[in-house]
């Protein structure tokens, strides 16, 4: 199986992704069970599977914080015009 690419990750909608996270946690588990019980054939796949989960778990980030700076960009001119500035604390003697 060749290495997933991360453009494949991104093709992929918000439930996908988490299928897909899901499924790979899940494949990662039952090489961890192939190993110890020596039925392990292919070692490398191992490397390829936390590579992937990476992946998607780095789509899934970068999606979270899109949507957090939108919503933040949304709200902000509202927030920041209605506020009033605050003076510095001065020490009295």
């Amino acid at each position: 199986m060749p290495l997933p690419k991360v453009a494949d990750a991104r093709k992929l909608n918000d439930e996908e992704l988490a299928e897909a996270i899901l499924a790979a946690k899940r494949k990662l588990f039952e090489l961890r069970m192939q190993e110890a019980t020596r039925q392990l054939e292919k070692p490398h796949e191992f490397k390829h599977t936390r590579r992937w989960i990476a992946q998607l778990l780095t789509v899934e980030r970068e999606r979270q914080l899109v949507a957090k700076t939108s919503e933040e960009s949304t709200s902000t001119p509202e927030a920041t015009a209605t506020e009033a500035p605050t003076e510095p604390a001065t020490e009295e003697e």
